[in-house]
């Protein structure tokens, strides 16, 4: 009955399998109709934390510059030559339908800026300035007088005048310049650094780095122009975020497609040695099928895939080929060949290792880490795929096939056996225990601990080099730290960057900070705009010095009523005009509980520790680190990978528990969890640090290691074939993880490099599991 029922299920399966198989095809065809479902975002590897939405705006805001802003330096040991270069690289740029707007000189709206210096003077006055005036007008206007006779400090954009009191020039000569950045006679913009002249140009893109192929394109412009720069002598430097994304998108692609096609090629290569016969490269299917599953799902789960998990999920095809190396490694024995049998007689087994598998991956999906969810869902499912599709599918590809493996494999796995037992013999297993431990406690007390957001990415030393040399000659060095500040409305937003603003002040006197951009050094609050215009009501009786510099005194009364007429500014009014530009980005407007916002952001700062500091006692400022948040996060998610490692081998132990009961389970875990204590103590010995990614690489070691144990244990076809086929799936999947170690990216090659080596002691320890069963069998 039981056969009959099997039979029923191989034949129904058989039959109904394609037609799922072209169910997946359609929907995967449907998710790629508008092109490849893939990002390359970093951001959207790390976890989001629980900011709320305001803060998420905010952090948005403050990205968006390094995203879609390329700057680019030119300079050439001529001078003019250096202005002319990058002249004609704008001019080229600005017909490029990657960039919505290209800056090469300032291009500046005098006209606009002049009437705005005018009209929003009182507004714009700075405050040690509008201090000065409301408390003391016979100092303001004896410094006035001053000025007038100092043609730089009384002449300006405004004409002297239009501007009798010298507001518009204050405000004009009060702004800040945080940067080496100037106007040339010629117009073009230029940085002087050590005796050497470098044009600028600023391109801002239509999208963000991390929009489609966008940030390849601008990254290719921008090696065409340093070559085009070089060969005429010049020099090139550019730095943007969209040049990292593209070396990132590069990097991950090169390495998709080695690493997927060494460990294809690898697993070929094996089975061509091994079995001998084209047709069983069959075997091929299951595992491809099974990386279309698993693309299909992530992609149904998260709406896109990450090229991240492209990388890491390419060592799914070396352990999705374990299914099919487990069903031809039977033939060694199971002569003559059926797959159907041999199918049978393995698929407790198959079964088994697909569940621990599933489980090990699915417990990364528990992780706060965007990146690894992905690889969860895209290893299950592909784990899933390549499973079902080994049942129903790669026995009626192989069909009728005669398959006579090599012998050699099978006569040396019965030698490894033999040199087993005699070394047993010779060291008995206690002996061999307080070995291991001695081998793990010495390399546990070597081992390091270190977790960086740096570990995610992959960061070219030249554009690293590049991006240092513009800061040192712009004199710009943003600071991933702000401040985001919450008001009832505009004045008490205003007051309280005021408050924090004094703070900042001294930390920029004591050389800890070089600068920052505050809403509140723009634009006075309404009060104190209020208390100026009355202010400057009182200056007709002040006026003696002025006067007596020939300056009418009827022209000082005129100049007076006008700026009593100049309205009170809102801090959009005062953004919307030329001047606003730099601050824009810092205004977040009303908030969804009626509140308004907004951002004070940094410029070089030497020790980062300082900042919590200066919010303390300020209502409504917040400090936004996202940096340290993160490494925090990944020091505190640590706790949370111990839980899912106790989860997942619980959940292991029941499943295993089915089969071999209490006793053969534990025996089977303990395997596993050996050989990933093992892979620590070898990380220790080997100077490799611990990190996230290492204890989530141990999840899998678990998890796959289990499965060795499995095979072992059950010995379908004999002691030596069950450990010729244990070792011909190592070898694939060690292929794949060990081509993972090598990555360039850190996090990525501490994870294959930590579940390689605990795979490697997963096959070393797993006769272990099956001794004890086999004594029971024979007593």
């Amino acid at each position: 009955m039981r056969n009959g029922m099997t039979s029923r299920v191989e034949y129904w399966g058989a039959r109904l399998f394609p037609l799922v198989l072209l169910l997946l095809l359609a929907v995967a065809a449907w998710q790629w109709r508008g092109g490849a479902p893939v990002s390359a975002n970093l951001l959207e590897l790390v976890p989001s934390g629980k900011p709320d939405a305001l803060e998420q705006l905010a952090v948005q805001r403050m990205q968006e510059p390094l995203n879609r802003e390329l700057l680019v330096l030119i300079s050439h040991p001529q001078r003019e030559q250096a202005l002319t270069l990058a002249a004609e690289l704008g001019k080229r740029w600005q017909q490029q339908a990657l960039f919505e707007k290209v800056q090469w000189d300032p291009q500046a709206d005098l006209s606009g800026l002049r009437q705005q210096l005018q009209d929003q003077r009182l507004a714009l006055l700075p405050a040690a300035d509008r201090q000065l005036l409301i408390d003391d007008p016979d100092a303001f206007i004896a410094q006035r007088s001053q000025d007038l006779f100092d043609p730089f400090r009384s002449q300006g954009v405004v004409a002297t005048n239009d501007d009798l009191l010298g507001l518009s020039t204050r405000v004009e000569k009060s702004l800040p310049h945080n940067h080496n950045i100037q106007v040339d006679l010629s117009g073009a913009l230029i940085a002087e650094s050590a005796g050497t002249t470098w044009a600028l140009l600023r391109a801002r893109s239509t999208a963000d780095a991390f929009d489609g192929n966008l940030a390849l394109a601008v990254d290719d412009l921008v090696t065409q122009a340093r070559e085009e720069v070089q060969a005429r002598g010049g020099q090139l430097l550019a730095s943007s975020g969209m040049l990292y994304s593209a070396h990132g998108q590069r990097e991950a692609t090169r390495e998709i497609a080695v690493m997927g096609s060494l460990a294809s090629a690898g697993a070929l290569l094996l089975m061509l040695l091994v079995f001998r016969r084209v047709r069983v490269l069959l075997a091929f299917v299951p595992a491809a099928i099974g990386v279309l599953a698993g693309l299909t799902a992530c992609v149904a789960v998260f709406g896109h895939i990450h090229v991240m998990t492209l990388v890491l999920g390419a060592s799914l095809i070396g352990v999705a080929i374990d299914y099919p190396l487990h069903l031809l490694s039977k033939s060694w024995t199971l002569q003559p060949w059926d797959s159907w049998r041999a199918l049978r007689a393995t698929l407790v087994g198959l079964t088994l290792g697909l569940v621990t598998n599933v489980i090990g991956y699915l417990a990364l999906a528990f992780t706060p880490f965007p990146a690894l969810k992905q690889v969860a869902i895209f290893s299950a499912a592909g784990l899933l795929g390549a499973y079902l599709s080994t049942l129903y599918l790669l026995p009626t590809l192989l069909g009728k096939a005669v398959i006579r493996p090599w012998q050699p494999p099978h006569t040396l796995a019965r030698y490894l056996l033999e040199w087993r037992e005699t070394l047993l013999r010779r060291l008995p297993t206690p002996w061999l225990l307080l070995i291991f431990a001695l081998f793990c406690a010495g390399g546990l007390l070597q081992l390091s601990h270190k977790d960086d957001l740096r570990q995610w990415a992959s960061v070219p030393p030249q554009l690293l080099e590049q991006s240092k040399r513009i800061s040192e000659i712009v004199g710009v060095q943003p600071t991933s730290q702000f401040f985001l500040v919450r008001g009832k409305d505009e004045e008490q937003l205003l007051q309280r960057q005021q408050a924090l603003s004094q703070r900042l002040d001294t930390l920029v006197k004591q050389g800890r900070l070089r600068s920052y951009l505050a809403l509140s050094q723009l634009i006075a609050p309404r009060e104190q705009q209020e208390r100026l215009r009355q202010a400057v009501g009182q200056l007709t009786r002040h006026s003696t010095a002025l006067t007596a510099l020939g300056i009418p005194a009827a022209a000082i009364e005129q100049e007076v009523r006008h700026l009593q007429t100049l309205p009170t500014l809102s801090i959009e009014q005062v953004l919307e005009a030329p001047l606003g530009e730099p601050w824009r980005p810092l205004w977040l407007g009303t908030t969804d509980d009626g509140q308004v916002a907004g951002l004070i952001s940094l410029q070089g700062l030497s020790d980062s520790d300082l900042l919590a500091a200066q919010a303390e006692g300020l209502d409504g400022v917040k400090l936004v680190d996202r940096l340290g948040e993160l490494n925090r996060l990944f020091a505190a998610t640590q706790v949370s990978a111990a839980e899912l490692k106790l989860a997942s081998c619980l959940l292991i132990f029941a499943v295993l528990c089915i089969s071999f009961g209490a006793r053969g389970a534990a025996r089977v875990l303990a395997i596993s969890l050996l050989a990933a204590l093992a892979s620590l103590a070898s990380l220790g010995w080997l100077g490799q640090p611990l990190t996230l990614f290492s204890l989530f690489g141990l999840l899998l070691v678990t998890a796959i290691g289990v499965d060795y144990a499995i095979l072992i244990r059950e010995r379908v076809g004999g002691a030596a074939t069950s450990l010729l086929g244990t070792l011909l799936s190592a070898l694939t999947t060690w292929l794949s993880f060990g081509l993972l170690a090598v990555s360039s990216t850190p996090a990525v090659s501490n994870f294959g490099l930590t579940i390689s080596i605990g795979l490697a002691f997963s096959f070393l320890l797993a006769p272990w599991a099956g001794e004890a069963h086999s004594r029971e069998r024979h007593a």
